[in-house]
Protein backbone atom coordinates (compact mmCIF):
# COMPACT_ATOMS: atom_id res chain seq x y z
CA UNK A 1 0.00 0.00 0.00
CA UNK A 2 1.39 3.56 -1.10
CA UNK A 3 0.67 6.45 1.21
CA UNK A 4 -1.11 7.99 -1.45
CA UNK A 5 -3.84 5.01 -1.68
CA UNK A 6 -7.40 5.87 -1.61
CA UNK A 7 -10.05 4.20 1.16
CA UNK A 8 -12.61 5.37 3.22
CA UNK A 9 -11.55 6.76 6.40
CA UNK A 10 -15.42 7.36 8.03
CA UNK A 11 -13.89 8.01 11.51
CA UNK A 12 -11.45 10.76 10.62
CA UNK A 13 -13.01 11.95 7.16
CA UNK A 14 -14.06 15.56 8.84
CA UNK A 15 -11.13 15.94 11.16
CA UNK A 16 -8.94 18.69 9.97
CA UNK A 17 -6.22 19.66 12.60
CA UNK A 18 -5.88 22.81 11.01
CA UNK A 19 -9.12 23.97 12.03
CA UNK A 20 -11.56 23.62 14.81
CA UNK A 21 -13.58 20.86 14.87
CA UNK A 22 -17.19 20.63 13.61
CA UNK A 23 -20.18 22.63 14.75
CA UNK A 24 -23.30 21.03 15.28
CA UNK A 25 -24.81 22.75 12.44
CA UNK A 26 -21.68 21.94 10.64
CA UNK A 27 -21.70 18.32 11.54
CA UNK A 28 -25.47 17.68 10.86
CA UNK A 29 -24.85 19.13 7.13
CA UNK A 30 -22.36 16.04 6.48
CA UNK A 31 -24.61 13.90 7.97
CA UNK A 32 -24.44 14.11 11.46
CA UNK A 33 -27.02 12.57 13.91
CA UNK A 34 -28.48 10.92 11.08
CA UNK A 35 -27.72 8.00 12.65
CA UNK A 36 -29.82 8.80 16.13
CA UNK A 37 -32.53 9.96 14.25
CA UNK A 38 -32.66 6.68 12.45
CA UNK A 39 -32.33 4.40 15.67
CA UNK A 40 -34.66 5.61 17.73
CA UNK A 41 -37.32 6.78 14.73
CA UNK A 42 -37.07 3.20 12.80
CA UNK A 43 -34.91 0.59 14.78
CA UNK A 44 -35.51 -1.21 17.80
CA UNK A 45 -33.02 -1.21 20.54
CA UNK A 46 -32.82 -4.62 19.93
CA UNK A 47 -31.93 -3.63 16.28
CA UNK A 48 -29.03 -1.17 16.69
CA UNK A 49 -27.17 -4.54 18.99
CA UNK A 50 -28.13 -7.04 15.88
CA UNK A 51 -26.25 -4.33 13.61
CA UNK A 52 -23.22 -4.25 15.38
CA UNK A 53 -23.10 -7.87 16.03
CA UNK A 54 -23.64 -8.15 12.66
CA UNK A 55 -21.20 -5.82 11.52
CA UNK A 56 -18.37 -7.80 13.81
CA UNK A 57 -17.03 -4.42 15.77
CA UNK A 58 -14.86 -5.79 17.89
CA UNK A 59 -13.08 -3.16 21.04
CA UNK A 60 -10.73 -0.93 19.86
CA UNK A 61 -9.48 -0.46 23.28
CA UNK A 62 -7.09 -3.20 23.16
CA UNK A 63 -8.76 -6.24 24.33
CA UNK A 64 -10.69 -6.94 20.50
CA UNK A 65 -13.93 -8.02 22.42
CA UNK A 66 -17.15 -8.34 20.23
CA UNK A 67 -18.71 -5.22 21.01
CA UNK A 68 -22.47 -6.32 19.66
CA UNK A 69 -21.95 -9.53 22.14
CA UNK A 70 -21.19 -7.27 24.94
CA UNK A 71 -24.69 -5.56 24.41
CA UNK A 72 -26.38 -8.80 24.05
CA UNK A 73 -25.60 -9.29 27.76
CA UNK A 74 -27.38 -6.80 29.36
CA UNK A 75 -30.53 -7.25 30.51
CA UNK A 76 -33.44 -5.68 28.35
CA UNK A 77 -37.10 -5.44 28.80
CA UNK A 78 -39.65 -5.23 30.99
CA UNK A 79 -38.09 -6.96 34.04
CA UNK A 80 -34.89 -4.62 33.51
CA UNK A 81 -33.50 -2.79 35.74
CA UNK A 82 -34.95 0.94 34.93
CA UNK A 83 -31.42 2.52 35.69
CA UNK A 84 -28.49 1.47 33.20
CA UNK A 85 -25.60 3.14 32.21
CA UNK A 86 -23.18 3.74 28.87
CA UNK A 87 -19.72 4.45 29.66
CA UNK A 88 -16.80 5.50 27.48
CA UNK A 89 -13.48 5.11 28.33
CA UNK A 90 -11.22 7.59 27.22
CA UNK A 91 -8.76 7.51 29.77
CA UNK A 92 -6.23 6.50 27.18
CA UNK A 93 -3.07 6.05 29.46
CA UNK A 94 -1.14 3.34 27.19
CA UNK A 95 2.00 4.85 27.06
CA UNK A 96 2.83 5.22 23.20
CA UNK A 97 -1.06 6.06 22.33
CA UNK A 98 -3.16 8.84 21.70
CA UNK A 99 -5.25 8.16 18.95
CA UNK A 100 -8.61 8.40 20.93
CA UNK A 101 -7.13 12.18 21.56
CA UNK A 102 -7.07 12.71 17.94
CA UNK A 103 -11.06 11.38 17.86
CA UNK A 104 -12.18 13.45 20.51
CA UNK A 105 -10.38 16.63 19.83
CA UNK A 106 -11.20 16.74 15.79
CA UNK A 107 -14.81 15.70 16.04
CA UNK A 108 -16.17 15.48 19.59
CA UNK A 109 -19.96 15.40 17.72
CA UNK A 110 -18.99 12.28 16.36
CA UNK A 111 -18.20 10.70 19.83
CA UNK A 112 -21.64 12.46 21.12
CA UNK A 113 -23.86 10.74 18.47
CA UNK A 114 -22.09 7.69 19.12
CA UNK A 115 -22.46 7.42 22.88
CA UNK A 116 -26.61 8.36 22.10
CA UNK A 117 -27.23 5.79 19.80
CA UNK A 118 -25.51 3.36 21.28
CA UNK A 119 -27.49 4.42 25.17
CA UNK A 120 -30.20 3.63 22.76
CA UNK A 121 -29.01 0.19 21.92
CA UNK A 122 -29.37 -0.84 25.66
CA UNK A 123 -32.06 1.70 26.68
CA UNK A 124 -29.08 3.77 28.67
CA UNK A 125 -30.88 6.18 31.32
CA UNK A 126 -27.36 8.03 31.95
CA UNK A 127 -23.95 8.07 29.73
CA UNK A 128 -20.61 8.91 31.02
CA UNK A 129 -17.40 9.97 29.18
CA UNK A 130 -14.31 8.94 31.57
CA UNK A 131 -12.02 10.96 30.57
CA UNK A 132 -8.51 11.13 31.06
CA UNK A 133 -7.58 14.32 33.29
CA UNK A 134 -4.32 15.96 31.39
CA UNK A 135 -7.05 15.57 28.19
CA UNK A 136 -8.28 19.40 28.81
CA UNK A 137 -8.77 20.02 25.38
CA UNK A 138 -11.05 17.13 24.52
CA UNK A 139 -12.91 17.63 27.81
CA UNK A 140 -13.80 21.31 26.72
CA UNK A 141 -14.66 20.48 22.88
CA UNK A 142 -16.82 17.57 24.24
CA UNK A 143 -18.88 19.87 26.76
CA UNK A 144 -19.23 22.41 24.39
CA UNK A 145 -20.38 19.44 21.67
CA UNK A 146 -23.22 18.20 24.65
CA UNK A 147 -24.04 21.79 25.58
CA UNK A 148 -24.64 22.27 21.58
CA UNK A 149 -26.75 18.92 21.35
CA UNK A 150 -28.94 19.41 24.36
CA UNK A 151 -30.23 22.57 23.00
CA UNK A 152 -31.09 20.66 19.70
CA UNK A 153 -32.84 17.96 21.58
CA UNK A 154 -30.83 15.69 20.85
CA UNK A 155 -29.45 14.95 24.93
CA UNK A 156 -32.14 15.17 27.44
CA UNK A 157 -35.67 13.67 28.76
CA UNK A 158 -37.47 13.11 25.32
CA UNK A 159 -34.81 12.92 22.82
CA UNK A 160 -36.41 13.62 19.12
CA UNK A 161 -39.92 14.16 20.78
CA UNK A 162 -39.72 10.58 21.84
CA UNK A 163 -40.14 8.57 24.93
CA UNK A 164 -36.66 7.40 25.81
CA UNK A 165 -34.39 9.92 27.28
CA UNK A 166 -30.62 10.16 28.49
CA UNK A 167 -28.34 12.43 29.96
CA UNK A 168 -24.88 12.86 29.37
CA UNK A 169 -21.67 14.28 30.43
CA UNK A 170 -17.72 14.14 30.69
CA UNK A 171 -16.52 13.14 34.18
CA UNK A 172 -12.29 13.79 34.50
CA UNK A 173 -10.27 11.50 35.80
CA UNK A 174 -7.12 11.43 38.25
CA UNK A 175 -5.14 10.25 35.86
CA UNK A 176 -4.60 6.44 36.74
CA UNK A 177 -3.63 3.41 34.34
CA UNK A 178 -5.38 1.20 35.93
CA UNK A 179 -8.25 2.95 35.18
CA UNK A 180 -8.38 1.49 31.81
CA UNK A 181 -9.35 -1.52 33.28
CA UNK A 182 -13.94 -1.27 33.38
CA UNK A 183 -14.09 -2.04 36.75
CA UNK A 184 -11.32 0.07 38.20
CA UNK A 185 -12.62 2.49 35.92
CA UNK A 186 -16.48 2.21 37.60
CA UNK A 187 -14.98 2.38 41.08
CA UNK A 188 -13.27 5.64 40.23
CA UNK A 189 -16.47 6.86 38.73
CA UNK A 190 -18.40 6.10 41.84
CA UNK A 191 -15.88 7.93 43.70
CA UNK A 192 -13.92 4.98 45.25
CA UNK A 193 -10.32 4.31 44.73
CA UNK A 194 -9.29 2.70 41.62
CA UNK A 195 -9.38 -0.80 41.81
CA UNK A 196 -10.42 -3.57 39.78
CA UNK A 197 -13.60 -5.54 41.37
CA UNK A 198 -13.21 -9.20 41.33
CA UNK A 199 -15.53 -10.85 38.42
CA UNK A 200 -18.13 -12.17 38.25
CA UNK A 201 -20.80 -10.35 38.82
CA UNK A 202 -19.60 -8.60 35.28
CA UNK A 203 -20.54 -5.02 35.10
CA UNK A 204 -23.48 -5.56 31.94
CA UNK A 205 -25.12 -7.27 35.03
CA UNK A 206 -24.06 -5.23 38.42
CA UNK A 207 -21.90 -2.73 36.73
CA UNK A 208 -22.34 1.45 38.53
CA UNK A 209 -23.91 1.72 41.57
CA UNK A 210 -25.04 -1.92 40.60
CA UNK A 211 -26.90 -1.39 37.97
CA UNK A 212 -26.07 -2.90 34.47
CA UNK A 213 -23.54 -1.28 32.83
CA UNK A 214 -21.57 -1.20 29.14
CA UNK A 215 -17.80 0.44 28.87
CA UNK A 216 -16.81 0.66 25.79
CA UNK A 217 -13.38 2.75 24.24
CA UNK A 218 -13.89 5.66 22.02
CA UNK A 219 -12.46 4.76 18.63
CA UNK A 220 -15.06 1.76 19.56
CA UNK A 221 -17.95 3.48 20.09
CA UNK A 222 -17.19 5.90 17.09
CA UNK A 223 -17.66 3.60 15.01
CA UNK A 224 -21.32 2.55 15.58
CA UNK A 225 -23.52 5.53 13.81
CA UNK A 226 -21.41 4.55 10.68
CA UNK A 227 -22.53 0.94 10.87
CA UNK A 228 -26.01 2.16 11.77
CA UNK A 229 -26.18 4.53 8.80
CA UNK A 230 -25.04 1.95 6.14
CA UNK A 231 -25.04 -1.38 7.04
CA UNK A 232 -22.78 -4.50 8.54
CA UNK A 233 -22.03 -5.39 4.84
CA UNK A 234 -20.58 -1.72 4.09
CA UNK A 235 -18.52 -2.40 7.27
CA UNK A 236 -17.15 -5.88 6.55
CA UNK A 237 -15.87 -4.06 3.26
CA UNK A 238 -13.81 -1.30 4.83
CA UNK A 239 -10.86 -4.13 5.63
CA UNK A 240 -10.73 -4.74 1.62
CA UNK A 241 -10.15 -8.36 2.63
CA UNK A 242 -7.27 -8.29 4.42
CA UNK A 243 -8.46 -9.38 7.64
CA UNK A 244 -11.73 -11.31 9.40
CA UNK A 245 -11.57 -7.90 11.62
CA UNK A 246 -13.90 -5.74 9.45
CA UNK A 247 -13.79 -2.16 9.67
CA UNK A 248 -11.07 0.79 9.98
CA UNK A 249 -8.39 0.96 12.10
CA UNK A 250 -6.94 4.18 13.77
CA UNK A 251 -2.91 2.91 13.52
CA UNK A 252 -0.04 4.88 15.01
CA UNK A 253 3.76 4.98 14.91
CA UNK A 254 5.94 6.60 17.32
CA UNK A 255 9.74 6.62 18.34
CA UNK A 256 12.65 7.78 16.06
CA UNK A 257 10.89 7.58 12.94
CA UNK A 258 10.83 10.69 10.20
CA UNK A 259 7.21 11.11 10.89
CA UNK A 260 5.23 9.85 14.25
CA UNK A 261 1.53 10.14 13.97
CA UNK A 262 -1.67 8.76 13.81
CA UNK A 263 -3.69 7.54 10.56
CA UNK A 264 -6.78 5.91 9.66
CA UNK A 265 -6.03 2.78 7.20
CA UNK A 266 -8.31 -1.06 6.61
CA UNK A 267 -8.03 -3.59 9.48
CA UNK A 268 -5.48 -5.65 8.59
CA UNK A 269 -2.78 -3.12 7.01
CA UNK A 270 1.04 -4.71 7.93
CA UNK A 271 3.57 -2.98 10.12
CA UNK A 272 5.82 -2.32 7.30
CA UNK A 273 3.29 -0.30 5.68
CA UNK A 274 3.03 2.16 8.67
CA UNK A 275 6.13 2.09 9.80
CA UNK A 276 7.50 2.97 6.75
CA UNK A 277 4.71 4.15 4.09
CA UNK A 278 3.16 6.24 6.54
CA UNK A 279 5.95 6.69 9.79
CA UNK A 280 8.75 7.33 6.56
CA UNK A 281 10.58 4.66 8.44
CA UNK A 282 13.20 5.34 10.97
CA UNK A 283 15.74 8.86 11.04
CA UNK A 284 18.58 8.78 8.83
CA UNK A 285 21.61 5.85 10.15
CA UNK A 286 19.28 4.41 12.79
CA UNK A 287 17.90 0.75 11.95
CA UNK A 288 15.17 -1.14 13.06
CA UNK A 289 15.53 -3.24 16.74
CA UNK A 290 12.18 -4.22 17.70
CA UNK A 291 9.07 -2.89 18.17
CA UNK A 292 5.88 -3.00 19.98
CA UNK A 293 2.75 -3.62 18.34
CA UNK A 294 0.04 -1.85 20.30
CA UNK A 295 2.09 -0.21 23.50
CA UNK A 296 3.77 -0.71 26.29
CA UNK A 297 2.09 -3.69 27.97
CA UNK A 298 2.54 -5.47 24.59
CA UNK A 299 5.36 -8.17 23.76
CA UNK A 300 8.49 -7.15 21.33
CA UNK A 301 8.05 -8.14 17.79
CA UNK A 302 11.40 -8.37 15.21
CA UNK A 303 12.26 -6.11 12.00
CA UNK A 304 11.17 -9.57 9.88
CA UNK A 305 8.48 -9.53 11.24
CA UNK A 306 7.05 -6.57 9.98
CA UNK A 307 5.04 -8.09 7.19
CA UNK A 308 2.43 -9.02 9.42
CA UNK A 309 -0.84 -7.94 9.16
CA UNK A 310 -1.54 -5.59 12.29
CA UNK A 311 -4.89 -7.59 13.15
CA UNK A 312 -5.81 -9.28 16.24
CA UNK A 313 -5.09 -12.92 15.71
CA UNK A 314 -2.20 -12.26 12.97
CA UNK A 315 -0.32 -10.34 16.20
CA UNK A 316 -1.77 -12.79 18.65
CA UNK A 317 0.12 -16.18 17.03
CA UNK A 318 2.97 -14.13 16.45
CA UNK A 319 3.12 -14.40 20.31
CA UNK A 320 2.42 -10.98 21.48
CA UNK A 321 -0.87 -8.63 21.51
CA UNK A 322 -2.26 -5.81 18.79
CA UNK A 323 -3.14 -3.96 21.42
CA UNK A 324 -4.14 -0.74 20.35
CA UNK A 325 -2.53 -0.71 17.24
CA UNK A 326 0.04 2.03 18.07
CA UNK A 327 3.66 0.96 17.41
CA UNK A 328 6.44 1.92 19.52
CA UNK A 329 9.28 1.67 17.26
CA UNK A 330 12.64 0.71 19.22
CA UNK A 331 16.32 1.52 17.10
CA UNK A 332 19.30 -0.14 17.12
CA UNK A 333 21.02 2.80 19.41
CA UNK A 334 18.88 2.26 22.14
CA UNK A 335 19.94 0.12 25.09
CA UNK A 336 17.07 -2.76 25.98
CA UNK A 337 17.32 -2.72 29.16
CA UNK A 338 16.72 1.00 29.52
CA UNK A 339 14.10 0.65 27.51
CA UNK A 340 12.32 -1.94 29.81
CA UNK A 341 13.56 0.49 32.63
CA UNK A 342 11.45 2.69 31.57
CA UNK A 343 7.88 0.49 30.41
CA UNK A 344 8.77 -0.55 34.10
CA UNK A 345 8.99 2.03 35.94
CA UNK A 346 6.15 3.18 35.03
CA UNK A 347 3.84 0.34 35.55
CA UNK A 348 5.83 -0.11 38.98
CA UNK A 349 4.31 3.93 39.77
CA UNK A 350 0.87 2.67 38.21
CA UNK A 351 -0.16 -0.30 40.04
CA UNK A 352 -3.17 0.04 42.48
CA UNK A 353 -1.55 -2.02 45.33
CA UNK A 354 -4.10 -4.35 45.73
CA UNK A 355 -2.65 -7.88 45.00
CA UNK A 356 0.91 -8.53 46.35
CA UNK A 357 2.92 -10.13 43.09
CA UNK A 358 1.77 -6.70 41.67
CA UNK A 359 2.64 -4.46 44.25
CA UNK A 360 6.27 -6.01 45.26
CA UNK A 361 7.00 -7.82 41.98
CA UNK A 362 7.12 -4.97 39.68
CA UNK A 363 9.45 -2.35 41.90
CA UNK A 364 11.69 -5.55 42.10
CA UNK A 365 11.83 -5.69 38.61
CA UNK A 366 12.61 -2.41 38.56
CA UNK A 367 15.34 -3.04 41.33
CA UNK A 368 16.96 -5.61 39.49
CA UNK A 369 16.99 -3.80 35.63
CA UNK A 370 18.66 -0.57 37.44
CA UNK A 371 21.57 -2.94 38.75
CA UNK A 372 21.90 -4.56 35.57
CA UNK A 373 21.98 -1.01 33.94
CA UNK A 374 24.83 0.21 35.90
CA UNK A 375 26.57 -3.53 35.18
CA UNK A 376 26.14 -4.46 38.90
CA UNK A 377 23.57 -7.50 38.43
CA UNK A 378 23.91 -10.65 40.09
CA UNK A 379 24.33 -14.19 38.49
CA UNK A 380 20.71 -15.12 39.35
CA UNK A 381 19.28 -12.03 38.70
CA UNK A 382 18.49 -13.15 34.97
CA UNK A 383 16.81 -16.00 36.29
CA UNK A 384 14.13 -13.98 39.19
CA UNK A 385 13.23 -11.88 36.09
CA UNK A 386 12.45 -14.66 33.88
CA UNK A 387 10.90 -16.57 37.13
CA UNK A 388 8.90 -12.99 37.69
CA UNK A 389 7.25 -12.93 34.02
CA UNK A 390 5.58 -16.25 35.44
CA UNK A 391 4.65 -15.24 38.68
CA UNK A 392 3.00 -12.39 37.42
CA UNK A 393 1.82 -13.65 34.81
CA UNK A 394 -2.14 -14.38 33.52
CA UNK A 395 -4.08 -16.32 36.35
CA UNK A 396 -1.39 -15.21 38.88
CA UNK A 397 -3.15 -11.72 39.37
CA UNK A 398 -6.34 -10.23 40.66
CA UNK A 399 -6.11 -7.84 37.32
CA UNK A 400 -4.00 -8.20 34.25
CA UNK A 401 -1.73 -4.80 34.94
CA UNK A 402 1.24 -6.82 35.95
CA UNK A 403 0.84 -9.56 33.35
CA UNK A 404 0.65 -7.13 30.77
CA UNK A 405 3.88 -5.42 32.54
CA UNK A 406 5.96 -8.76 31.93
CA UNK A 407 5.14 -9.44 28.38
CA UNK A 408 7.87 -6.66 26.96
CA UNK A 409 9.82 -8.11 29.76
CA UNK A 410 9.43 -11.72 28.55
CA UNK A 411 10.00 -11.25 25.27
CA UNK A 412 13.31 -8.75 25.53
CA UNK A 413 14.57 -12.07 27.70
CA UNK A 414 14.19 -14.59 24.90
CA UNK A 415 14.95 -11.85 21.94
CA UNK A 416 18.35 -9.76 23.67
CA UNK A 417 19.39 -12.16 26.52
CA UNK A 418 23.01 -11.22 25.78
CA UNK A 419 22.32 -7.46 26.42
CA UNK A 420 21.54 -8.66 30.18
CA UNK A 421 23.99 -11.23 30.18
CA UNK A 422 26.39 -8.01 29.73
CA UNK A 423 24.85 -6.33 33.18
CA UNK A 424 26.19 -8.82 35.31
CA UNK A 425 28.81 -7.30 37.49
CA UNK A 426 32.25 -9.82 36.47
CA UNK A 427 33.28 -11.87 39.46
CA UNK A 428 36.10 -14.26 40.35
CA UNK A 429 34.61 -17.57 38.90
CA UNK A 430 32.55 -19.71 41.23
CA UNK A 431 34.61 -21.85 43.86
CA UNK A 432 33.43 -25.44 44.13
CA UNK A 433 31.67 -25.23 46.97
CA UNK A 434 29.90 -21.65 45.43
CA UNK A 435 29.01 -24.01 42.29
CA UNK A 436 27.39 -26.75 44.79
CA UNK A 437 25.26 -24.42 46.19
CA UNK A 438 24.05 -22.97 42.58
CA UNK A 439 23.24 -26.59 41.98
Amino acid sequence: MNADTVFERPLTAHIDPTREPLSLKEYEAVGGYAALRKAVKEMAPGDVTKAVKDANLRGRGGAGFPTGVKWSLIPMGADAPRDKYIICNADEMEPGTFKDRLLMEGNPHQLVEAMLVSAYAIQASRAYIFLRGEYILAAQRLRAAIAEAMESGYVGAHILGGSWGVSLSVHTGAGRYICGEETALINSLEGKRANPRAKPPFPQIAGLWGKPTVVNNVETLCNVPHIVNRGADWFHGLSQGRSQDSGTKLYGCSGRVKNPGCWELPFGTTAREILEDYAGGLQDGLKLKCWLPGGASTDFLLPEQLDLAMDYDTIGHAHSRMGTGLIMAVDDHQDILKVLLNLEEFFAQESCGWCTPCRDGLPWSVKILRALIARQGRRKDIGILEEMTHALGPGRTFCAHAPGAMEPLQSALRFFRDEFEAGVAEHPAPTPAELQVLT
